[in-house]
């Protein structure tokens, strides 16, 4: 388990990410705001517990933005913390090592 001090690290790392470069095994849902005032919630983890794999969900996505285009005012992708910092911190231990 990560410690909360660790992962606000993480955080302050990934406010200057680029959210388009983000993994889709290191987001945790999807916001999308519809002109009017409607949103809707893809939540990536519960998608995955239910049992579809990151093929069938970038598929799920994928389909959703093309429908709903015209209708979307913004999409949020809110980024899963400890994914990221799983991902990218052994990496990290290994140049830190070198130097």
């Amino acid at each position: 388990m990560l410690n909360d001090d660790f992962l606000t690290k993480w955080e302050h790392i990934l406010a200057d990410v680029n959210k388009t470069d983000v993994p889709l095994e290191c987001i945790k849902k999807v916001v999308i705001k519809f002109k009017g005032g409607r949103q809707h919630t893809i939540n990536l983890h519960t998608l995955q517990k239910q049992g579809l794999d990151l093929e069938d969900i970038e598929v799920l996505l994928n389909r959703t933005f093309t429908e709903q285009n015209d209708e979307i005012r913004d999409v949020d992708f809110v980024v899963d913390v400890g994914s990221v910092a799983k991902l990218v911190q052994p990496e990290t231990d290994k140049l830190l090592g070198k130097l």
